[in-house]
């Protein structure tokens, strides 16, 4: 890899784990759904303008959106928003590798190798030592719903590989418009038109600033970023750099927010990263040359890591 892009492929890490500092400070302007609402609304709807018609199938937009867009991301929010620390969101969050890989095996037939497995159970002693440490420190009920979260970033991650994009830009874009009315409905629901009224009304820079930053340097420059990089270079070389994720997430966490970082979350982090590697990066045999009945270059080759880094 170039210079030019191994800086590139960094950046985006950065990029994508300093979002979860964003995002908490971004809930201290708006309500956790209301948020989420916002950022899909301020990516997809300028951005539809440029990438095209969609390249696939309606259902599968939908799909995606509803799964990764109101599930996954409306459970991350509101787990933040009830207490989840951010770095550590960004780390328990990868814990989607090991359900990407489990959900794979059962709905795709892709049966983990014993390296697979051997990482998956790393990566899950890793959720359990993250457990302990908020245990002792924050809200369990919070971590339960980023755990959810990761879960639906799994499913997520599968159905996108069903719907086998041509282009991953154009996907991300048209899945994103899909949250936007079920978040705002939901957020008229549960949180209440004078709580939503109330923080768009008090709306500032900060707050403001928060949302382009998740909606269009997280969402579109970083999705866009990796998939440029991905078409340009194997998948397996491509793939590590998204481990950096909550590295850049805890660091930044940490910075701007004075959250501690205590030595069982370093462990946790070790664990977890090292389990997500090892489930990532093994290759899974199959019971089928590929899917739809044909066999993929190698630089297509799926991995959890690619496959999902850029919907952080």
């Amino acid at each position: 890899m170039r210079p030019a892009h191994l800086a590139l492929a960094v950046l985006v890490a950065a990029v994508w784990g300093v979002n979860f500092t964003v995002i908490e400070i971004g809930l201290g302007h708006f309500p956790p759904l209301l948020f989420s609402a916002l950022r899909f609304l301020a990516a997809a709807v300028p951005a539809v303008l440029f990438v095209g018609r969609p390249k696939v199938a309606w259902r599968w937009i939908v799909a995606v959106g509803l799964v990764l867009g109101v599930a996954k991301f409306g459970l991350l929010f509101v787990g933040m928003d009830a207490g989840m620390p951010a770095g550590l969101s960004s780390l328990v969050l990868q814990i989607q590798a090991v359900f990407t890989a489990l959900i794979a095996a059962a709905v795709l037939g892709e049966r983990p190798t014993g390296v697979r497995a051997l990482g998956m159970l790393v990566a899950v002693s890793g959720i359990a030592v993250a457990a302990v440490d908020e245990g002792a420190s924050g809200p369990l009920g919070a971590f339960a719903l980023v755990i959810a979260a990761a879960l639906c970033w799994g499913l997520s991650n599968v159905l996108t590989r069903k719907a086998a994009p041509p282009d991953a830009l154009n996907f991300m874009v048209w899945v994103s418009t899909v949250p936007v009315l079920p978040l705002l409905a939901l957020s008229l629901l549960l949180e209440g038109p004078s709580r939503d009224y109330d923080a768009l009304r008090a709306l500032d820079w900060q707050g403001a600033g928060t949302v382009v930053y998740v909606a269009w340097v997280t969402t579109v420059f970083g999705f866009g970023a990796w998939g440029w990089l991905l078409r340009r270079h194997p998948a397996s070389t491509v793939a590590p750099f998204s481990l950096l994720v909550p590295v850049f997430g805890m660091t930044s966490a940490a910075l701007f927010l004075g959250e501690p970082v205590t030595w069982l979350r370093w462990c946790a982090a070790a664990l977890l990263v090292g389990g997500v590697a090892l489930t990532s990066l093994a290759p899974a045999r199959r019971r089928t040359p590929g899917y739809f009945g044909r066999r993929r270059p190698p630089a297509e080759e799926d991995s959890p890591v690619v496959g999902s880094a850029a919907r952080s």
